[in-house]
């Protein structure tokens, strides 16, 4: 079963593979830096930018830690992640990977239900 996602905080319309990055360019240009998206089937996926780079963080269910994109070999961290509560977050840059990768590992994951063959995660249970 393909499961179909929701931003959750904004109207209860799917988002498909092909309007979700629209829909995360939308909410950055509004100021919008961390979206939340809930799966059909209970699992989240969480997108945090400083709109140079994104943390992309999926999780099977509530309380899970998840597991997250990650940019091995990258220097430094930076800031600029904020969240909707107002907390201004600094991530190392391994945690996090550049905005057009965030974009590439949403899409697909809305669109299958699992990262790309080729993208670089981490497992945090």
């Amino acid at each position: 079963m393909i499961e179909s996602w929701v931003i959750n905080d904004d109207s209860p319309v799917v988002v498909s593979s092909e309007t979700v990055l629209g829909a995360l360019r939308s909410r950055i240009d509004s100021g919008q830096r961390e979206t939340w998206l809930t799966s059909s089937s209970g699992r989240s996926l969480a997108f945090v930018t400083n709109t140079e780079r994104a943390m992309v963080v999926l999780l099977e269910e509530e309380g899970d830690p998840g597991e997250h994109a990650v940019d091995p070999g990258a220097q430094g961290s930076s800031d600029g992640f904020v969240l909707s509560n107002g907390q201004d977050d600094e991530y190392s840059n391994e945690d996090t990977v550049p905005i057009h990768e965030a974009f590439r590992l949403v899409k697909q994951i809305v669109k299958t239900g699992s990262w790309p063959k080729d993208a670089r995660w981490v497992v945090d249970r």
